[in-house]
């Protein structure tokens, strides 16, 4: 069946607008065709991934766009680029690359999007609303947008997320549909320690193990922890509405789901949005598939996660995705009164305008007292920013540990925050593993 194009639609096409809105419009109603789609759809929103710079192409195809007089029509932010602005002496890269990255930058931001520069953008003060249909690239902002916020974003990627933002239209199709949104495998949590579900590396594990076992499909999580209402009592899920400590296990989980695996969205039953009851996530219908997860498939997971436990410590690096105000409620008391070993560099990847609050709090003096070096605009598995790369580099990021031995060629080792800080303090990897084991 043919694509149902509107008046405006048209007009882009005929080159109405300027050359660059028509090249955006002819991408848009490919895909659509592509995707099968019936019609396009408004969107209010748009995150754009492809702010890093991988060569020439990335440049010259968003320098195309702004030249032919295109400007993003909704508000949209921009994802983590090659340079961190703030602390530019921090890139440890050639000057070509760094000049190109900067005029990559400098390209998003003449198209009319705020200069961000952040992989968590569900953390700045807009966010969508529940059922709100927007074009997010990056996987885990896709995963976190769907599952936690209940808004709706396909799952967009490079060149198609700056093209929805010129011309403020996506095909309809994927999950912007009621039907496309459906759970589909069931994971049902089986005699886990009560007590690993309170611990902050328990999730981003258990989210790699969800996605190298789903694939692309939607699980559905039967057995985390309900949020609690003040009287004691489950309260029901609310869109945009959980605490901010359990938006960070849920962070944690779909950024590593959508790392190992092709995940888009999750329901956690009693805690998304969408998944109030297991019926409600599977939307009546009975699971393709149900899958048991013991604690001995769980350690099996976090034991992936490491390429060596054992040996001395280089670096830890955090805030993969970008650390928020929470985590560095968390982090601070760990770091109080504590000097890291001096063969240890820590690093905190963040948003500005999270390390702008973080000043705000006076934070920052204990963190620079204890030797963390904060990078913002960026993160360090994607650009040359570490300062050395021998020895074990440690994290409590799942998606980090899966992406930086192939990136940095590093001997990776996960773990929990805590565990990261006490690591560092020592110079050597120091793990609990009787949760895991029990």
């Amino acid at each position: 069946m043919a694509l149902i194009l509107d008046d405006r639609d048209r007009a882009l096409l005929a080159g109405e607008e300027g050359e660059g809105a028509r090249l955006a419009m002819k991408i848009i109603v490919r895909m659509a065709e592509i995707a099968g789609a019936r019609r396009l759809r408004d969107i209010t929103g748009a995150h754009i991934d492809g702010c890093l710079y991988h060569g020439q192409a990335g440049l010259d195809f968003v320098r195309r766009l702004a030249d032919g007089g295109a400007r993003v029509r909704v508000p949209t932010t921009l994802n983590v680029a090659s340079l961190d602005l703030l602390h530019p002496e921090l890139f440890r890269g050639d000057r070509y690359t760094a000049e190109q990255a900067r005029r990559l930058m400098d390209a998003y931001v003449e198209l009319g999007c705020e200069p961000t520069w952040t992989c968590a953008p569900y953390q700045l003060p807009r966010r969508p609303a529940f059922g709100e249909h927007v074009a997010w690239a990056e996987s885990n902002a896709i995963v976190f947008a769907n599952s936690v916020l209940g808004a709706r974003t396909d799952r967009y990627g490079d060149f198609i997320d700056i093209c929805a933002a010129v011309t403020g239209r996506v095909p309809d199709a994927g999950l912007h549909l009621d039907a496309n949104r459906r759970g589909r495998v069931v994971f049902r949590l089986t005699g886990v320690n009560p007590r690993l579900l309170e611990e902050d590396a328990f999730y981003p594990v258990l989210g790699h193990l969800i996605g190298r076992m789903a694939g692309a499909d939607i699980p559905v999580i039967v057995g985390l922890p309900p949020v609690e209402s003040p009287a004691g009592a489950p309260a029901a899920p609310v869109a945009g509405g959980l605490p901010g400590c359990v938006e960070d296990r849920l962070k944690a989980l779909g950024a590593a789901a959508a790392s190992s695996g092709s995940v888009a969205m999750f329901h956690a039953v009693g805690l998304t949005p969408e998944a109030p009851t297991l019926e409600a996530a599977l939307h009546g219908q009975p699971p393709d598939r149900v899958i048991e997860v013991t604690p001995a498939m769980l350690a099996g997971a976090r034991d992936s996660l490491t390429t060596a436990a054992d040996g001395p410590l280089s670096a830890v690096s955090v805030g993969t995705p970008h650390f928020s105000i929470h985590e560095f409620a968390a982090l601070v008391p760990l770091l109080e009164g504590v000097r890291l070993h001096p063969g240890v560099d820590f690093y905190v990847n963040t948003s500005r305008h999270v390390l702008a609050e973080v000043e705000r709090r006076g934070w920052l003096p204990v963190l620079e007292a204890a030797g963390v070096t904060i990078v913002t605009d960026t993160c360090t598995y994607v650009t040359p920013v570490m300062r050395q790369r021998r020895g074990i580099i440690m994290t409590n990021s799942a998606k980090w540990a899966y992406y930086a031995p192939g990136n940095l060629g590093v001997e990776v080792a996960f773990g929990s925050l805590a565990e990261c800080v006490r690591s560092a303090v020592a110079g050597r990897v120091v793990r609990d593993d009787g949760l895991w084991r029990a």
